[in-house]
């Protein structure tokens, strides 16, 4: 048996609480993904790579986070929010952080690779987080506890909307608010906080969003009003989600990939090319998958030996909850157009590497979900 006081696991017998389940759902959700992706882009080689690649490397990380104890992860919060603030200021400077469509959000490596430092930003976020709310124990409802909780989130989603990046920062809102809510926060405080939020929409509206931010939202409910300008994607994957019916047009079959009819379609409307090609049938597939994982997530966390993995087991679950809402909804028109990915099917090596790196952290409070005696 072996040891490591950081570690706290027996490498011998790692696989008695390895969650083949978890690990089955979310490897077969990332390949599916690939071979989406390679079927929603005419020239996929270059996309096909980096996807594989980043699974690759979120595997190696899923086993990585097995040996590392997700407790002593958490007595390094202080470090892990300090980097989170030097990346998310990093990227706001102008010739180290890249801007497109409208936001300065990525780091540009070459002509391949970019990466989005908010996607790893949301893993310490969730790792310090739950420590700060495991740490109140039973007073988290405190005033002066709840005023530190809102500053530790306040930072970062102040950071982000500079970018901007409205899309990322209601993430991580509503991550906080999972948690929060899991922890027992007070009937009180969430009626505070949605007047608060009823308060300040018309101050957002008026002076914090963008014009095209503002017609994303308007898009939402008549995006046949300028279908050839801002409510051109909208209309477009409504049009290329519904065309496949129910058993689609087949694998590399979708007609939205020429022409340019529907653009982004391997990265954000990835949800409307899986309807186009596969129908109603394979989004549902993928849904089920999604909501499968997010279902252990939970499982998991219910069952962890402390507070604080259930609070980063709920972290991840909500996580990918608000992205499956969201993409899926903006995909089929009941939701804002944001840019939020489909976790585990839309490309993005950043995104890919997020989503196995959460898994890890979920995996390593379920390896530590039993006592293992010898």
């Amino acid at each position: 048996m072996t040891l490591n006081k950081h570690t706290n696991v027996d490498k011998e017998n790692i696989w008695k609480n390895f969650d083949f389940v978890l690990m089955f759902l979310c490897i077969a959700a990332a390949i599916f993904g690939i071979v989406m992706i390679a079927s929603a882009t005419q020239s996929p080689t270059k996309y096909v790579l980096v996807q594989s690649f980043a699974l690759v490397l979120g595997l190696a990380a899923v086993f990585f986070l097995m040996i590392a104890d997700y407790e002593y992860l958490a007595k390094m919060s202080k470090y892990l929010y300090g980097v989170s603030i030097v990346l998310l200021v990093l990227v706001l400077i102008p010739g180290i952080g890249t801007e497109a469509n409208g936001a300065r959000s990525w780091f540009q490596f070459g002509n391949l690779i970019g990466v989005q430092p908010a996607e790893f930003v949301k893993l310490f976020f969730i790792i310090t987080f739950a420590k700060h709310i495991a740490s109140t124990g039973m007073l988290l409802n405190r005033p002066k506890n709840i005023l530190l909780l809102l500053l530790h989130l306040g930072v970062i989603l102040i950071l982000i909307l500079l970018q901007p990046d409205f899309g990322t920062a209601t993430v991580f809102f509503f991550i906080a608010f999972a948690m929060v809510f899991v922890a027992g926060l007070a009937w009180k405080y969430i009626m505070m906080m949605a007047g608060a939020i009823a308060a300040i929409a018309p101050l957002g509206w008026f002076f914090i969003l963008k014009p095209y931010q503002k017609n994303r939202i308007l898009n939402l409910f008549h995006p046949e009003n300028d279908p050839t300008g801002s409510g051109y994607q909208v209309v477009h994957s409504k049009t290329a989600a519904g065309s496949g019916k129910l058993f689609g047009t087949g694998l590399f079959n979708g007609a939205s990939q020429y022409n340019n009819f529907l653009p982004e379609r391997h990265t954000d409307f990835i949800f409307s090319v899986i309807c186009e090609e596969l129908g109603f049938i394979g989004a549902a597939v993928v849904i089920l998958l999604l909501v499968a994982i997010i279902v252990r997530c939970v499982q998991i966390g219910l069952n962890a030996r402390n507070d604080l993995g259930k609070y980063i087991c709920v972290g991840v679950a909500a996580m990918f909850t608000f992205h499956l809402v969201e993409n899926v909804g903006m995909c089929i028109g009941i939701m804002p157009v944001t840019g939020i990915p489909l976790p585990f099917f839309s490309y993005g090596g950043s995104s890919l590497l997020t989503n196995l790196v959460a898994i890890g952290l979920v995996m390593n409070v379920k390896y530590r979900s039993k006592v293992i005696n010898f």
